[in-house]
């Protein structure tokens, strides 16, 4: 079957995305080739995206953060748009997302489970204030709350934290009654998200990205290409 077909003959579709999602939109990923993982720090940036690394590094965390982290001139792309028609046909009932950018919900989608956090959405560690990403943005050095001048963290999953688990049970929810799962621009390497692929027991499991990933010949339909290019073919029926 075409990945048309599929949709076609599909009532509750799940999308499960990853950073490849957003690299349209000018986001870096952090595993190919140019990605974040292969740029040069003072320190690689999977300890710099850590909690303790957040914690004893604050100023230093924050310097990466602007610099790597921050895109919000960034615009939603095919892949976006096109997830959030297929929402309000009511064939896609939910996106579960990796990425913390926020171009889901920009593009139009309303039921977004990001697994990761969003930069969008910054705290008060002490009152627990809400700071928006520009704040965050032109604030200089370590970012502190205007009220009780304590740090304010983004609410992104760093390494060492734990998903938050009304996230995690929404999503796996959603994949367990979906009866299509389509998985785009992941590697299906970065646990526990690769392990939500399980929880699927429906119709039609789907496949997008650019290189293989371990899971290619549990498919239906295996993909390699652009999910944006991919995704915009596809006709609304």
């Amino acid at each position: 079957m075409t990945l048309q077909e599929i949709i076609d003959d599909s009532k509750s579709i799940v999308f499960f995305g990853g950073a490849g999602v957003s690299t349209e939109s000018g986001i870096p990923d952090f595993r190919s080739v140019d990605g974040l993982y292969n740029q040069k720090y003072d320190y690689p940036p999977e300890e710099i995206l850590s909690h303790t690394f957040f914690v004893n590094n604050t100023g230093e965390f924050y310097k990466f953060y602007r610099d790597k982290m921050l895109c919000l001139d960034a615009q939603p792309n095919a892949a976006h748009y096109k997830l959030a028609e297929l929402e309000r046909s009511g064939k896609l009932k939910a996106v579960v997302t990796q990425n913390i950018d926020g171009l889901h919900q920009k593009a139009g989608s309303k039921n977004v489970f990001e697994l990761h956090g969003s930069v969008l959405r910054n705290y008060c560690t002490k009152c627990g204030k809400f700071f928006n990403a520009e704040y965050m943005l032109s604030s200089t050095g370590i970012p502190r709350c205007d009220d009780c001048l304590s740090i304010i963290k983004p609410d992104v999953v760093l390494y060492e934290e734990g998903l938050n688990s009304n996230t995690v049970n929404g999503a796996l929810n959603a994949i367990s009654n979906a009866d299509c799962l389509i998985v785009a621009g992941t590697s299906l390497t970065v646990y526990p998200a690769a392990g939500f692929v399980k929880y699927f027991g429906g119709k039609h499991f789907v496949l997008i990205n650019k290189d293989k990933t371990p899971l290619d010949n549990a498919a239906d339909l295996v993909i390699h290409g652009k999910v944006g290019e991919i995704l915009s073919k596809i006709k609304n029926t």
